[in-house]
């Protein structure tokens, strides 16, 4: 990322705040290759914002795009292998993390779908976190878990 595409960014950005509806939708037209789906200013200026930073500095990796297609079809019911929605990070099921907090050793069990701490079952490692620290905490970091390399 250079100094100076941010300069043209920032530039780009701040005129779509003088343009009008009108000249919006043409931006839009030569921006994304179609009409504009609509009037409407802000939805304009803020998807128009995300393309052309998009374009810029790059978009959404292949990975994250089919995480999010697969997300999409579960929610309407479409059939979506598991293994496509699990989170990369989440090791292998059985595997054991243990994690010292206080003085006391905390054994986590990752299963099929959760883990399990004290006979509990849960569905995010933050929620166990929450529970042994009384604070919020990102789940993966409080057990030292990093995506993996292969994931990208």
């Amino acid at each position: 990322m250079h100094k100076q595409d941010n300069t043209q960014v920032l530039a780009r950005l701040a005129a779509l705040k003088a343009m009008t509806v009108g000249e919006l939708k043409a931006e839009w037209q030569t921006l994304m290759g179609s009409a504009a789906p609509n009037n409407s200013r802000s939805f304009l200026e803020q998807r128009i914002a995300y393309r052309i930073q998009e374009l810029t500095f790059g978009g959404v990796t292949k990975p994250t795009r089919q995480l999010l297609d697969a997300l999409a079809d579960e929610v309407e019911g479409k059939k979506v292998r598991r293994s496509v929605i699990s989170d990369p990070r989440n090791p292998v099921i059985g595997t054991r993390l243990v994690r010292e907090w206080d003085g006391a050793e905390h054994v986590i069990t990752v299963l099929k779908d959760g883990f399990d701490w004290q006979g509990r079952r849960y569905k995010s490692l933050s929620a166990i976190a929450r529970d042994i620290t009384g604070t919020q905490w990102n789940g993966y970091r409080f057990f030292g878990l990093r995506e993996r390399k292969d994931a990208a």
